[in-house]
């Protein structure tokens, strides 16, 4: 997350990020405990629904969850407004995280949605291979699985018991240092967790991956896509096998794709940055069809 924090950083001070900046340190601060409307399952759909499931919080949940902030840190007078559910308040609180993700996140969706993805598609792969095992050992360090107790280093001790409940799993480009689950245990069993950032941040701009890679290459990367073994690419690609190795070879060794042996078969999937490029060219390509 360092690079999007080394951009975002000159315009802290700015009219369009100040306010959101202002909303997020209130009612999401670093430490042990924040409100649970801030973070609404309803966001999956997008910014918007996530932005009306916080702005229809019941008063009710408001008062409580903001009551339960107050008591551990020190809270500006508008936020206790925010608890009383005032109509202005909330509007003023809409248009600061509008204008704070409009500035932000959004130029930069693209991105953070690729290393989000790779994310999943590894996740994706370690259930399928191994069922819930390899899946949640798959997430050592950061946590330890000890069947039947998934352990976390975690702010503050607690126990969260699912009772026949499932556990959803949400990898986050923003999470800050370990997994975060839901503070109250009577919401759906949630759990947080920062996705790998130690891959290049910068991609390709406005060049194509024909332009970077070659016609052939470019082809075998999107054939990567979801992840594919060597046969599968030549069959995909209408090659042969010496052939395709040989690009996958140079595509690992530039860290676009990674490979790792799978029974008698190579599978070879997308990194970050890989996903990256793709998601770039698919932008690049977009007006082509458009106007086509």
């Amino acid at each position: 997350m360092r690079p999007w924090v080394e951009q975002m950083r000159p315009q802290s001070g700015s009219a369009l990020l100040r306010p959101g900046l202002v909303a997020l340190a209130a009612l999401s601060p670093k430490g042990p405990y924040f409100p649970d409307f801030m973070t609404p399952g309803e966001a999956a759909g997008g910014f918007d629904s996530g932005m009306q499931a916080v702005l229809s919080t019941p008063k009710s949940r408001l008062s409580a969850e903001i009551a339960h902030l107050a008591a551990s840190a020190d809270v500006p007078a508008w936020v206790r407004r925010v608890a009383d559910g005032e109509p202005e308040v909330l509007a003023a609180l809409d248009q600061s995280l509008r204008s704070y993700y409009e500035t932000a996140i959004k130029p930069l969706d693209t991105q953070i949605q690729s290393r989000v993805d790779a994310d999943r598609q590894r996740r994706g792969r370690d259930l399928l291979d191994g069922g819930i095992d390899q899946l949640l050992t798959g997430f050592a360090p950061m946590m330890r699985w000890r069947a039947p107790v998934l352990e976390v280093d975690y702010p503050v001790t607690r126990d969260l018991y699912l009772e026949g409940r499932g556990l959803r799993l949400v990898p986050s480009f923003f999470c800050r240092g370990t997994p975060v689950a839901l503070a109250d245990p009577g919401l759906p069993p949630t759990l947080v967790y920062p996705i790998d950032h130690d891959s290049h941040w910068e991609i390709a701009g406005n060049k194509s991956l024909a332009d970077l890679l070659g016609n052939t290459r470019a082809t075998v990367l999107h054939a990567v896509d979801g992840g594919a073994t060597t046969t599968e690419l030549a069959r995909r690609v209408a090659t042969s096998l010496a052939s395709v190795s040989r690009h996958t070879a140079v595509l690992r060794e530039a860290g676009l794709i990674e490979t790792q042996r799978r029974g008698a078969a190579v599978l070879h999937t997308l990194t970050p940055l890989g996903e990256s490029l793709l998601s770039n060219d698919r932008r690049v390509a977009a007006p082509s069809l458009l106007t086509a």
